[in-house]
């Protein structure tokens, strides 16, 4: 079955910043007391996965006395914020930037003797907060047929919305207000993600059959995404997790719109995805089929990145004018045992990432584990006939890559650090893959004394480390969310996403200016100038993601590695030739 995935499907901005600061506190070793006022977020799975990690919903206020409290999204009113301050609790300030910009306006307006009016659900914990900054001064409304009982005659009136509302009913509400007040103040307080989402809704209506909506089914602006989408026409169906499908109806449509609530995790949209993936299609062929399950394989048991691996090793012995076909292959088998064996060691964090990838490993983890060690077994096997510089060079990478996410330092060992693993110190991730792939491909053939030059070298390993160091970037990037979960302080989590992708997009840029220089002045072969395709196609795909056109998922990542797997066979056609 064909999937569209809404651009904007997930965590919205203040649920994501509400996230990260829970799980900040988390990752600080002292959740001991540790509460939320509230359910963070409208979400059971993710609320089940702060409990996971010692993370308790506030139900008296007497058990958090001197205890760490975080205001989610939603805020709090004035007056509960000032009893936490009573029984000295350590506050942390989740509220939601946008909410906090309605609560101002509110707060400054009812100062001035306005009267205000909220249009939202009363019982929603965002107004119920909101409405404690006006006091008995503002009104709350859900309908058009609530302002004709507002006490608003004469008066001056201002006019917010809770931020998840919905922006069609309310222009409506604002134009029965504005009859019966012309002059209210009216604040457009709607969330543009919000808007965003729902208009995005309409408008995948009309490229779909029908229209999955994943998230909570006490979320609000989750209803309002189902009401939307039903409003369209087309069927709806409101999914907490991929069992909720309902396979025999949606077996009838061809090609299916997912959008998801702003509590929505990317795990469970991804979940749910890969769960449509796997009902057949109206109009979907056998072939289609076959290959698209020949594609998840090879991303999923890591022969994707292991190829993309031997792709730049295979190319790089070409620009150093002495290619050599031992190199890709062991290349290929360290990167593949490399991949295998630390996901089996670091699974916490792929069953948020890559739900689907910690299924596949789940169902063929003996097999993937044995062909992993062979691997390793047989990359060592093969450098000795490369010599013996080269034996130990391996040796000594594949304990390094072994020993990554193995703690180094026993829990009951106190030295004032929390880092005991080689992946646990930031940035670590990015970089130790990036500098993995580098030493395979540039390090072991200059110990074989296959090099006639410095500089070239220098180039050419330059831009395989640029590239590497993208590639494991981007990568970071999609799994931002569960890196987050587990703890791991990638470059994404230090710098932010924005910045990454800046920095990603910079170096592309140079890499890419590079390969096409350093030919014309005579540094390298003119065959490098081929580097150039990579960088402009992965920069590519960073801008893909970037603006949403894709969701991370097994098929970009596909696409990432095949920019890496055309290099060479672009290097192997100007061979050739």
């Amino acid at each position: 079955m064909k999937v569209k995935i809404a651009r904007s499907a997930g965590f919205c901005m203040g649920v994501r910043r509400a996230m990260e600061i829970v799980l900040a506190e988390v990752h600080k070793d002292n959740t001991k007391g540790l509460y939320t006022l509230g359910p963070l977020i409208h979400n059971s799975q993710v609320l089940e996965l702060l409990e996971s990690k010692g993370v308790k919903v506030l139900n008296d206020l007497k058990e958090a006395a001197a205890s760490k409290v975080v205001i989610r999204a939603h805020g709090i009113p004035p007056g509960l914020r000032a009893e936490l301050r009573k029984i000295q609790a350590r506050i942390v300030d989740a509220t939601c930037p946008k909410v906090a910009r309605v609560q101002a306006i509110i707060r400054y307006y009812t100062r001035k003797g306005y009267t205000g009016i909220i249009v939202g659900d009363a019982d929603h914990p965002e107004v119920v907060a909101l409405k404690g900054y006006g006091d008995d001064k503002v009104w709350v409304i859900s309908d058009e047929s609530q302002v004709s009982r507002l006490p608003i005659d004469h008066q001056n009136v201002f006019v917010v919305a809770q931020t998840t509302q919905n922006a069609k009913s309310y222009e409506q509400i604002v134009k029965k207000i504005k009859e019966r007040s012309p002059r209210a103040l009216v604040f457009d307080t709607i969330c543009e993600a919000t808007h965003l989402r729902q208009e995005e809704v309409r408008a995948l209506a009309r490229q779909v059959d029908a229209i999955v909506v994943v998230g909570g089914y006490h979320s609000g602006n989750t209803r309002r995404l189902v009401e939307i989408a039903r409003s369209t026409g087309k069927p709806a169906f409101h999914v907490e997790t991929p069992g909720d499908l309902d396979a025999k109806a949606l077996e009838k449509m061809d090609v299916v719109g997912v959008t998801a609530g702003a509590s929505t995790p990317n795990w469970l949209i991804k979940d749910v995805v890969a769960e449509l993936e796997k009902i057949k299609g109206k109009k979907e062929t056998h072939l289609g089929r076959i290959i698209n399950k020949i594609v998840k394989s090879l991303v999923l048991s890591n022969v994707a990145a292991a190829s993309a691996a031997a792709s730049m090793s295979y190319s790089v012995g070409h620009f150093l004018h002495k290619p050599s076909s031992i190199y890709p292959l062991i290349t290929f088998l360290y990167i593949y045992a490399m991949h295998v064996l630390n996901r089996f060691l670091d699974r916490t964090a792929s069953a948020y990432n890559e739900p689907e990838r910690a299924s596949f490993l789940m169902r063929h983890g003996r097999a993937l584990a044995f062909m992993g060690a062979l691997s390793i077994l047989g990359a060592i096997g093969l450098s000795l006939k490369l010599g013996l510089r080269t034996f130990i060079a391996l040796l000594v990478l594949s304990l390094l890559g072994l020993i990554y996410s193995v703690p180094l330092i026993p829990k009951g060992l106190r030295l004032g650090t929390r880092y005991r693993k080689i992946k646990d110190v930031p940035g670590s991730k990015t970089l130790s893959e990036a500098l993995a792939w580098t030493a395979l491909i540039i390090a072991i053939p200059l110990l074989n004394g296959r090099l006639q030059g410095a500089t070239d070298l220098i180039v050419i390993g330059s831009c395989v480390l640029v590239l590497a160091f993208v590639r494991a970037a981007i990568f970071d990037i999609f799994q931002l969310q569960g890196d987050l979960i587990a703890g791991s302080e990638t470059l994404p989590i230090l710098l932010g996403e924005k910045r990454t992708l800046f920095l990603l997009k910079a170096l592309l840029f140079v890499v890419g200016a590079g390969s096409l220089l350093a030919p014309a002045i005579g540094i390298t072969t003119p065959m490098f100038c081929l580097a150039a395709v990579p960088a402009a196609t992965t920069a590519t795909c960073v801008l893909v993601y970037e603006r949403a056109w894709a969701m991370p998922g097994i098929s970009f990542e596909a696409l990432v590695e095949t920019n890496f797997i055309l290099l060479g066979a672009l290097v192997a056609i100007w061979v050739h030739l």
